[in-house]
């Protein structure tokens, strides 16, 4: 298994040696960073297999990039392509938890690939959607790190109920668990890599 720092490198051999119609359309990933891979990778929930957190959480991630940001290993597919890319990877990262028997991150992901799609409703401001979504993803590898809080429950609920606190009160809770858990640096290199601010980013 590839390491944590690789999974960007590892998404795309693998994605290239399926030889699929998104095989085509693979690239060097570059300096890019798997920022959140590395985040989860560092949590105690991932001691047994870091590099395959990794890059599962960043299969995930490419597929939200490739619905609604700028990809890294994926480029130039059209649109169409890219929407069942970005399927098709998620359901690459929610399938490799299920061979690790992770029934509490196969949740989390999930939740975290739903609300998204809610977050960026067509008819919405998808810069202030980006800037709650950034939160979410935080939140959400954390919880795939270190576990699941009452405080992160409540946020997801209040996001599905579309109110205008939960992004912040999601970024408080991983705040939280994350220093807890010793992950803090890791969260907030995690955050400075995806370009959020919370102090901008974030409603007062």
């Amino acid at each position: 298994m590839s390491s944590p720092e690789s999974a960007l490198a590892a998404l795309a051999a693998q994605l290239r040696a399926d030889e699929s119609v998104i095989s085509p359309q693979v690239t060097d990933p570059g300096e890019a960073e798997p920022a959140l891979g590395l985040l989860a990778a560092a949590g105690a929930r991932a001691a047994e297999a870091p590099g395959e957190y990794s890059l599962l959480v960043e299969s995930v991630r490419e597929g939200y990039l490739l619905h609604y940001g700028e990809p890294r290993v994926v480029v130039d597919a059209d649109a169409d392509l890219a929407l069942l890319a970005g399927d098709y990877l998620y359901a690459l990262g929610l399938e490799r938890l299920a061979a690790l028997g992770d029934l509490e991150a196969i949740r989390e992901l999930s939740d975290l690939i739903s609300l998204s799609a809610q977050l960026h409703d067509p008819g919405g401001d998808q810069a202030a959607a980006g800037r709650a979504a950034n939160a979410l993803w935080l939140a959400s590898v954390t919880v795939v790190a270190s576990g699941t809080t009452q405080d992160h429950e409540q946020g997801k609920a209040a996001l599905r109920e579309g109110a205008p606190g939960a992004p912040a009160a999601l970024w408080e809770a991983a705040l939280r668990t994350a220093r807890q858990s010793g992950l803090g640096d890791r969260l907030e290199g995690a955050a400075e890599a995806i370009g959020f601010k919370d102090h901008q980013d974030l409603p007062a």
